[in-house]
């Protein structure tokens, strides 16, 4: 039976349209080959995405008991984030507005889980017993 696990950052310092480029390059793979992928991207976005899908992988097999082995990415969406807002100058003491982009980005990783240690026992003690 699989489960789904989900990991978020929030407030990352890329623009939505840049980080989604390079979420599209691992969607729908195994978090081992999306984990590679990205190491080898050569984006600035890659890093938080990477870290995201770690961050995914490392809820999976501590908090909800799935082998880390079967993992899947289900999916991984990147939203736009709030705006922050600045100005730059420019010539002849005018001021030209322009804002920062954040993105959110959401992985969700399915996978098997692990048998529980003691339910493992118990089916090898009632096997010796018969």
């Amino acid at each position: 039976m699989s489960k789904e696990v989900k990991a978020l950052a929030k407030g990352v310092s890329h623009s939505p349209r840049k980080v989604s480029e390079v979420a599209s390059l691992v969607r729908n793979r195994t978090v081992a080959d999306a984990l590679v992928i990205l190491s080898h991207t050569p984006r600035r976005a890659a890093t938080p995405v990477s870290k995201v899908v770690a961050s995914a992988k490392a809820n999976a097999e501590h908090n909800h008991n799935l082998k880390p082995n079967t993992l899947v990415i289900k999916e991984i969406a990147v939203t736009a984030g709030p705006r922050i807002k600045r100005y730059r100058p420019a010539a002849h003491g005018r001021a030209l507005p322009f804002q920062r982009k954040t993105s959110h980005i959401r992985v969700i990783v399915t996978g098997e889980e692990r048998q529980k240690k003691n339910a493992a026992k118990k089916a090898e003690d009632k096997k010796e017993s018969k």
